[in-house]
């Protein structure tokens, strides 16, 4: 048992030296790498399909399918940026021409709109003077701009310790520092990413697939500044550069945070997991009500999230959608997950009822809140967090009432009337030393603010007391003055007091009887 065990960390390590390798040897900075991701498209082996005659490639049918895909992702933006309830620093347009193309867009007729878009960047066939199809359209930066942004492509330029972070199937993420002093993400398209050599494979037109996939890009834009709230990614800019022989790729400039990873939060104290579930709910219960209508995440995983600061922020939102499913009966409102599925109601204005709400409740349960809202939470609070974690399961509760019970749990928490109904079993004394700490003797407990001590947080002394009765190591604990999100204490707990040192604000209790 003790081979195999030492056989999985060893496999364990090989693992992570390996991925560490490949990371250092294959990720270059910011440029580099799409120049890097470039060149691979345009490698021998795969040049056959860039090297069509032009004029050959727009007269296939399949081109009228990626003006189509073009014209779709286009109109998708216009959309997010015209509905209404937006603020007005998000509504504004940069130009007259904007406001044309936005004109255009909502009041001109189909064939009003086809006779005018060439003129005005919308994407379109145009007839050359040789009779023959040519597929035209126009960067995002002809038609999008954005106000109230404080970052640009100067900072770009003058961007330090530039590294690759990650890719999606659209887009690359990147580190990089601002004016040396603030961290940031840049987001680009990713040339070598499993959208662009899709479209290139298919359609042989490098450029109308970056526009294609670049428009992703803009609408997360668009949504990132519409939607404001503390759980949603800042927006701190855009630039539009030329780059790859094409004109105006995009970059966006977003704020920064630490990747989600769940096996490392199931290691973190309850207290932290849960305000991680208490920042989804939130978040999800203002996209349920927000300005554009009620949001869903068509692609929720954890990798779609970031932590900031101990908060909980959703990063992606290219994949989001405004848009309730239509239907003439219940049947047509059919959510297929792994585990079940579930089917909602029609509603008289031929939608389905609540999808949008339903569906982001349901992930949030299967990704999130089942995994990290019961396990080691206090004892008075574990019936209400299975309640709510059944519910959400069952769907049996709206966005709405889980966020009522979770904020429910965090004034029980944070108020300490959870420990009302806790029998108080404490036989110890305890002798108070003021300013005085105990450097080390520690021991290790689960879960611990401290991976090499026993490091927990309380509502007050008597909790404090309590817990070290109840752990058989435990004769001594220092009381610091650091607090958590929620205000309460933080005390280490120590196996016994025999070195104590000088320490201003810290309070040290040593067990005298029991």
């Amino acid at each position: 048992m003790k081979r195999r065990k030492i056989a999985i960390a060893a496999g364990l390590c090989c693992s992570f030296f390996l991925g560490t390798l490949l990371n250092l040897l294959f990720i270059p900075g910011f440029d580099h790498q799409q120049r890097w991701r470039h060149q691979r498209l345009e490698s021998p082996g795969q040049r056959d399909h860039l090297s069509v005659d032009p004029s050959l490639l727009f007269s296939r049918v399949s081109d009228r399918d990626l003006l189509q895909q073009l014209r779709e992702r286009y109109e998708e933006v216009v959309r997010y940026r015209q509905q209404p309830g937006a603020s007005a620093a998000a509504g504004r347009l940069a130009r007259p021409l904007e406001r044309r193309l936005m004109d255009l867009a909502q009041n001109s007729s189909p064939d009003q709109l086809q006779a005018q878009q060439q003129q005005q960047g919308h994407p379109g066939f145009h007839k050359t003077a040789a009779g023959e199809s040519t597929l035209v359209f126009s960067s995002p930066a002809s038609a999008f701009r954005f106000h109230s942004l404080s970052l640009g492509c100067p900072h770009i330029n003058n961007a330090s310790s530039v590294h690759y972070l990650g890719s999606g199937y659209t887009k690359a993420v990147y580190k990089a520092v601002l004016n040396d002093t603030l961290a940031v993400a840049l987001k680009s398209v990713d040339f070598g990413g499993h959208d662009m050599e899709n479209c290139v494979k298919q359609y042989g037109t490098l450029e109308a697939c970056y526009r294609l996939a670049s428009y992703k890009l803009v609408k997360e834009m668009t949504l990132l500044q519409r939607l404001q709230h503390s759980n949603i990614l800042k927006l701190y800019g855009y630039c539009y550069q030329d780059s790859n022989n094409i004109a105006d790729t995009l970059t966006t400039i977003t704020e920064l945070g630490s990747p989600l990873e769940m096996i490392q939060l199931l290691q973190t104290s309850w207290e932290e997991r849960f305000r991680i579930c208490l920042s989804l709910i939130r978040l999800l219960h203002y996209l349920a009500h927000s300005p554009l209508g009620s949001v869903t995440l068509l692609d929720f995983r954890p990798r779609q999230f970031v932590i900031v600061d101990g908060e909980l922020k959703v990063t992606d939102l290219d994949d989001a959608s405004i848009n309730e499913t239509p239907c003439s009966r219940n049947g047509d409102c059919f959510m297929e997950f792994p585990a079940r599925n579930f089917t909602l109601t029609c509603s008289l204005e031929g939608r389905c009822q609540s999808m949008n709400e339903k569906r982001n409740l349901y992930n949030a349960y299967r990704f999130f809140f089942t995994y990290l809202l019961p396990h080691s939470a206090p004892s008075s609070l574990r019936s209400l967090l299975d309640t709510v974690v059944n519910a959400t399961g069952e769907l049996r509760w709206g966005i709405d009432e889980t966020l009522t019970q979770l904020e429910e749990v965090l004034y029980l928490f944070k108020s300490g009337l959870y420990l009302q109904n806790v029998t108080q079993s404490r036989t110890s004394e305890y002798k108070q030393l003021a300013n005085v700490a105990v450097p080390d003797e520690n021991y290790r407990c689960w879960p611990s603010y401290h991976h090499e001590g026993c490091l927990l947080s309380v509502f007050d002394l008597n909790e404090a007391m309590e817990i070290c009765d109840n752990h058989s190591q435990c004769h001594a604990f220092v009381l610091t003055n650091q607090t958590t999100w929620t205000g309460r204490h933080l005390v280490f707990f120590k196996t016994s007091s025999n070195h104590m040192v000088p320490a201003a604000e810290k309070i040290t209790f040593v067990k005298v009887t029991g």
